[in-house]
């Protein structure tokens, strides 16, 4: 080393400066601090299609049966590099598909297949995603044919379906319109342990009553799609496997019926591998070396195909026709007896106490060899439990009930995160309107949009009302899914008119005043409650001296009970708002936690959220009427106050309890306001105050309010699909 010149002889000539693993972050030195990324993530930069790509419109130029004929071509078409069972694929790509789409959980709406996240870690390494690569990779040559007219969420999709229409089934539709995202998705919580299979325990406050799963969680164990093959925790016993698979299947959103056929449906075809030892697989996708160019879990010792094959570890078919649509799975399970066995790859599994050679399937490359069927401790639990017992007797009295209703569960599976009908494209897609898609009828459009103000304006309602009910009925939005958001005006319905966070009393006061005023309009509810907050906003701009008009587009409609499915809308119901400055109970997570999770469901960025949360404090629109936040001498003006206050170090902020603060005057000593964590946290985040300061410019007041009026309409148009 000579002086300060550093000896770089015999590394690399270029000093890395820059953090590339992901392993490492600048921030790991403070882990508890609020992680603002799930509100950044699918930024532009990630996207490579270019700012002026539109897949909804180029998909629309797809040739749909082309495309269909190419997958029917590719399910009996072999390849050398990953041999096809029995020389058709149609047990993979409905296993691909299936797995894409069944990560959905109805609780937050996250997870599902409508963004090809399996393309990414952690689910294309998830120890239950095995060889779903090796499906990806077969479906390469069709996705690279057709482009950017079709994404990879779609192709996943529609590989299943058509895998089960090859087999013979009648399927009940497809639509297209599945946006692929390109980075992985950090907002989801898959659960908190740190390895994977790690056991159910850890996910329940008791593993013995399945209800008590920690929420948003469906999967039973870290890397599963659903429940265990092999039985709790890997210990065989069907009564308590139907216990898991109706709970997690209720966080799906199936009943019964659709958890049986889907059981039933999804082991018609296909087989389970685990002809061979794990231990001689290669790592996961994730964490293998480069020449596997992103395939894991290939077979180091042996052939590792056809019928060497292992991915669950059990080893078997569970039909004598695994490529046939037909009922053969009720006829093996409830016309033997079955026992306790081990597959070669040493897992769990059961087989028949005695069968005909001539009912048993055959190998996967020799015809001339039969082989043993087995069931899972899933499968097994279909018949030991006596609801299950019966809807499975019940499809097996009339098999077309069946194929019609596992075709209706399988297009529910695959098109639950999809959002409301009208998002979907294609010439497949059904007419008929299901009640989990959350229908909503046509508004009308040909009314007077200025005259309809007036009457809101003069109705008597305070600025507050018409801004925190509006606020209310769209804040329900979540992205994961499309569902919620003001479309629909269901806040008047059960069960949102009795949601604590939305203030029943204040809000039955509000609607008595607005549904008359939307009769005589004729105008929707959903519009007046939209319209009537962007007269609030107005006003309050100009009380503040800034006169500017709320966009406004009038179309949307009002549902009915009938059009409601109330019980899974539970979910929807907001624990906090911290734009409201509201929390149901005390938590575990932090109140800015969930208003962060609040920000992520409703797509908006952390400057649109602190714009937001600054111009509802200074409109004085708090849950119940509280104070808190409320950083300003002109309450109901929408200025900067709550920026230019908090960033003042004229004040302390100073704890009491229950995690309150009041904010004092440093000199005086005296409590000019008082505050919550949600108000706080845009002083104490460093990301969060630097927006603050934006906002408590001199000079940005102006671009304060086109800014909130801006993320308002963002939130009041998030369900519009008929805008976006």
């Amino acid at each position: 080393m000579d002086g300060n010149n550093i000896d770089t002889s015999g590394k690399c000539p270029v000093l890395h400066g820059s953090n590339t693993e992901s392993s490492k972050s600048v921030m790991d030195w403070w882990p508890n601090a609020l992680n603002l990324d799930i509100l950044h993530q699918h930024d532009t930069k990630t996207n490579p299609m270019g700012p002026d790509f539109n897949y909804r419109e180029e998909v629309k130029k797809l040739d749909v049966e082309a495309l269909k004929a190419d997958l029917r071509a590719l399910m009996t078409e072999s390849q050398d590099w990953w041999p096809a069972d029995w020389g058709s694929y149609v047990g993979m790509f409905a296993r691909v598909s299936w797995h894409a789409a069944g990560s959905y959980r109805l609780a937050d709406g996250r997870g599902g297949g409508g963004t090809g996240n399996q393309r990414f870690a952690p689910l294309n390494s998830w120890p239950d995603n095995v060889n779903t690569d090796k499906g990806r990779r077969l479906l390469w040559p069709i996705k690279k044919k057709y482009g950017n007219k079709l994404s990879w969420a779609d192709l996943i999709i529609l590989s299943g379906t058509v895998a089960y229409e090859v087999a013979g089934l009648k399927t009940y539709g497809f639509a297209f319109g599945r946006e692929d995202i390109w980075h992985p998705e950090h907002d989801v919580y898959w659960g908190a342990e740190k390895e994977w299979l790690a056991p159910s325990d850890a996910r329940y406050e008791n593993v013995e009553e399945p209800a008590t799963m920690e929420n948003p969680l469906a999967a039973v164990q870290m890397g599963l799609i659903y429940v265990n093959p092999e039985g709790v925790n890997g210990q065989p016993d069907p009564a308590k496997t139907a216990e898991q698979i109706r709970e997690t299947f209720k966080r799906m959103a199936m009943d019964d019926e659709e958890t049986a056929a889907l059981t039933a449906g999804g082991h018609t075809i296909g087989k389970s591998h685990g002809n061979g030892s794990a231990d001689n697989l290669s790592p996961e996708p994730e964490a293998a070396g480069p020449e596997y160019q992103g395939i894991g879990w290939v077979n180091t010792k042996g052939r590792g195909v056809g019928r060497d094959t292992v991915v669950s570890g059990i080893e078997g078919a569970w039909t004598a026709n695994p490529t046939k649509w037909d009922m053969g799975w009720f006829d093996m399970l409830f016309d033997h007896e079955w026992e306790l066995k081990k597959s070669p790859a040493g897992a769990w599994q059961w087989e028949p106490v005695s069968i005909d050679e001539a009912d048993m399937p055959v190998d996967v490359e020799d015809p001339s060899i039969r082989c043993m069927p087995i069931m899972t401790d899933a499968d097994m639990a279909m018949k030991v439990d006596p609801a299950y017992n019966a809807i499975c007797q019940k499809f097996r009295e009339d098999p077309n009930y069946f194929s019609e209703t596992f075709a209706r569960a399988w297009f529910k599976l695959t098109h639950r995160d999809m959002g409301p009908k009208a998002r979907y494209i294609g010439p497949d897609v059904p007419q008929e309107d299901l009640i989990w898609m959350d229908p909503v009828p046509a508004g009308s459009t040909d009314y007077d949009v200025d005259a309809l103000k007036a009457k809101i304006a003069d109705s008597g309602l305070s600025l507050s009302d018409m801004v925190s009910t509006a606020w209310d009925s769209a804040r329900t939005y979540r992205g994961s899914d499309m569902r919620g958001g003001a479309n629909g005006a269901r806040i008047r319905l059960a069960p949102q008119k009795d949601w604590e966070g939305n203030e029943p009393e204040r809000l039955t006061r509000v609607l008595s005043v607005l549904e008359p005023i939307a009769a005589e309009s004729g105008a929707s509810l959903a519009d007046v409650i939209v319209l009537a907050g962007n007269v609030g906003v107005e006003q309050a701009a100009k009380a503040a001296g800034v006169e500017i008009k709320v966009p406004f587009a009038p179309g949307r409609g009002d549902a009915t009970d009938e059009m409601t499915d109330a019980e899974s809308f539970d979910v929807l119901e907001p624990l906090a708002d911290g734009y409201r400055n509201w929390q149901k109970a005390d938590y575990v997570v932090s109140p800015e936690e969930m208003m962060l999770d609040r920000t992520q469901l409703m797509g908006l960025t952390a400057s649109e959220m602190t714009v937001l949360v600054g111009g509802m404090r200074a409109m004085d629109t708090n849950h119940g009427g509280t104070k808190h936040g409320v950083f300003t001498d002109r309450p109901g003006a929408l200025t900067p106050d709550f920026f230019v206050n908090l960033t003042d170090m004229a004040y302390q902020w100073i704890p009491v309890d229950n995690g309150l603060y009041e904010i004092r005057d440093r000199k005086s000593g005296e409590t000019r306001w008082t505050a919550t964590r949600m108000d706080l946290v845009f002083g104490s985040n460093s990301i969060l105050r630097s927006y603050a300061e934006v906002y408590a410019q001199d000079d940005n007041q102006a671009k304060f309010v086109n800014d909130f009026v801006a993320a308002w309409t963002k939130v009041m148009n998030a369900d519009r699909f008929d805008l976006n």
